[in-house]
């Protein structure tokens, strides 16, 4: 059984050149595909995140849902999604942001979190951080309070960290 994160980022396989040329891409599939290495990394998350007073878990589109939401059942709290434009079918919050290969829109019902709710954010990867930082802002657009960021992976290089100020960030596998 993975508990170990070397076990884990041992599961995860590197696909150059994807989606683009010069990018080393973490496929994930491959953690996912093995049913303890994905307990073992949502478990890996959780102790990571601790006894925290949380209301509910944001997940972004696609990878965050995989994680954020096995993380709000274990919780007991709700789950709230964070999708691309367009998307969602009720009144949103929205905020363009900047990825790694180009820009983006993220939005959110307004209606998915209330005056001071307490947020975990929970993605598969954090990289430059504009992902991160776009969701960060609609949870402030509607009055959440974070709690802290979670990771599988962090590639600290490309220093995502930098664009979140001084909300606290936990990962379980760092390159």
């Amino acid at each position: 059984m993975a508990t170990e994160t070397g076990d884990l980022a041992a599961r995860i396989r590197d696909v150059p050149d994807f989606p683009k040329p010069g990018i080393l891409f973490k496929d994930i599939t491959t953690l996912l595909k093995d049913g303890p290495a994905f307990r073992a990394a949502v478990d890996g998350l959780l102790a990571k995140v601790g006894k925290r007073d949380i209301d509910s878990v944001v997940g972004m589109e696609s990878r965050g849902f995989i994680f954020g939401a096995p993380i709000a059942y274990r919780l007991g709290v709700g789950f709230v999604p964070v999708r691309k434009l367009g998307k969602l079918p009720a009144d949103v919050v929205s905020v363009e942001y900047d990825l790694e290969y180009g820009s983006a829109t993220l939005e959110m019902h307004r209606d998915a979190i209330g005056k001071g709710a307490k947020v975990l954010i929970v993605d598969d990867l954090l990289a430059t951080g504009g992902t991160v930082a776009g969701t960060i802002e609609l949870v402030r657009q509607l009055g959440g309070e974070i709690v802290a960021c979670a990771f599988l992976i962090e590639l600290t290089a490309l220093k995502g960290r930098e664009k979140l100020g001084a909300h606290e960030v936990v990962t379980l596998i760092t390159y």
